[in-house]
């Protein structure tokens, strides 16, 4: 069995710092934050216990040091996806038999469009470790407020998967047990991308076109689930479809603000996942037909007329809604 008693939590930004703050006060468990000494985050915790969004209960402690942070058996990861390879590299030095991770992040690897349990896999070879992901919808604002919401649970190993959701159930976050590693993943990643568009439509003031978007981006999203091999109707499960409120609508969105602050400035500084998904996304434009993606692309990096761009998605042949 897992020791769900002693839990670390290596990434202390918004969705991090709550994962911690979550598991330390409604699952009773004590928790180990580790953070880079560098990182504003960390330092606004180690001086006043909050990161900007939330205050850390007693039973949540911190260190810098990685190693004692590995000393634990059961890791949950929330950090910058792009950061993400890097980390395990560094934590494969370590002995990590029989340990069980849970990424909590979303998005694919710009340059090689991986996965991150792929990444994991082809960096981290421990006897008997597993790993699992956490996706769909929920901010830590609405949390914070107790407002409740569902996460899907999925990993390539059952037993993981339905051991950490059993654990992480409560009656803040209901969790699903995943069927689909590869559509749950795919489908989280591309929400975020979706996200931006959504953005873009609201600094554009084009706001009824986004139940179009909706409509739409899932059909566009499954055809890439598909082609990695994944069920293309995850696409309308919790990790894409059902996390599109928090995404599309939300003003706590940084994907969405990201594509807002695009067309009516200043622009946008935070982390938002979605863009470099996005490109890992465009590297698969002559293998997989993704017009909104694609689109997006030219308007998020090559910096060409969203009016334009959007024009021509109308200019495409008719077809059958299905």
């Amino acid at each position: 069995m897992t020791d769900f008693q002693n839990i670390t939590l290596i990434g202390c930004g918004r969705w991090g710092g709550f994962l911690g703050y979550y598991v330390a006060k409604y699952k009773n468990a004590n928790v180990l934050m580790y953070g880079l000494e560098i990182d504003p985050a960390y330092q606004s915790l180690v001086k006043t216990r909050n990161n900007g969004y939330v205050t850390m209960p007693e039973n949540v402690s911190l260190t810098t040091d990685i190693e004692k942070a590995l000393k634990n058996q059961f890791i949950i990861i929330s950090i910058g996806c792009q950061a993400f390879r890097g980390l395990c590299r560094q934590m494969a030095q370590y002995d990590l038999k029989g340990k069980r991770f849970l990424l909590a992040m979303k998005g694919l690897e710009e340059g090689t469009g991986k996965r991150m349990t792929q990444i994991f896999h082809e960096e981290i070879q421990a006897e008997d470790v597993g790993v699992a992901v956490l996706l769909g919808p929920g901010h830590v604002q609405d949390y914070l407020a107790e407002i409740p919401s569902c996460v899907v649970i999925d990993s390539e190993n059952e037993e993981v998967k339905r051991e950490i959701a059993d654990f992480m159930n409560s009656s803040l976050i209901r969790t699903y047990y995943g069927s689909d590693l590869i559509g749950n993943e795919i489908g989280g990643a591309l929400k975020n991308v979706i996200g931006l568009a959504a953005g873009i439509l609201d600094g554009l003031k084009w706001h009824g076109l986004k139940g179009a978007l909706m409509a739409r981006a899932p059909v566009e999203v499954g055809r890439l689930i598909e082609y990695f091999g994944g069920n293309p109707m995850s696409a309308y499960g919790l990790a894409h479809l059902g996390d599109y409120e928090a995404t599309l609508f939300s003003p706590h969105s940084h994907n969405r603000a990201y594509g807002e602050r695009l067309i009516i400035g200043p622009k946008f500084e935070k982390l938002a996942e979605g863009v470099p998904t996005l490109a890992a996304v465009h590297a698969l434009r002559d293998k997989v037909e993704m017009p909104i993606c694609e689109i997006l692309y030219r308007v998020v990096y090559e910096n060409q007329d969203p009016k334009e761009q959007i024009g021509r998605l109308f200019h495409r042949p008719n077809r059958s809604e299905f």
